[in-house]
């Protein structure tokens, strides 16, 4: 498992813990930590995310039901909803990741932690809220910060 994919993982287990228990934030991450065992960076950037959306929690529900046509939050999976939450936080919050990573990722979680029929269910609103979201493309992204993209034959800027 890689570790931007293990520490999205651990994230949506935290958010969905946090659903049914809204104690101390710090305590909760406290509580969590104390039974996971990974690599720091990846802890780090599960932390960054939890907190990110713990922070835009009500932004972030009202955009997902923005975008899920003919549902209602509180009647999806938890586990979809914060596969969601992560995801779409990180469409709007980090730059560094391109938004189809974020959809690419939600999938195989959604897939991996709730079943095939809630990957399809995630990419649909995730897929939605993508279009109406201002990011750069990949290559704008690259070009803006400078890196070259690598291809079959070589470099390019």
């Amino acid at each position: 498992m890689g570790g931007r994919h293990e520490a999205r993982q651990w994230a949506v287990q935290f958010l969905f813990q946090r659903d049914f228990n809204r104690d101390d934030l710090e305590s909760a991450l406290e509580f969590f930590w104390a039974g996971v065992k990974g690599a720091a960076s990846s802890r780090r950037f599960a932390e960054d995310l939890i907190r990110g959306v713990d922070a835009q929690r009500e932004e972030l529900d009202r955009r997902i039901q923005q975008y899920a046509e003919h549902w209602d939050l509180k009647r999806m999976g938890a586990v979809d909803r914060n596969v969601m939450r992560v995801a779409l936080y990180e469409m709007l919050h980090c730059p560094d990741v391109p938004p189809v990573v974020s959809i690419n990722e939600a999938v195989e979680l959604a897939k991996e932690l709730s079943g095939a029929e809630s990957g399809k269910f995630v990419n649909g609103i995730l897929d939605r809220a993508r279009k109406d979201i201002d990011r750069p493309a990949r290559d704008a992204q690259r070009a803006a910060l400078g890196k070259k993209e690598k291809t079959p034959r070589g470099d390019v800027d």
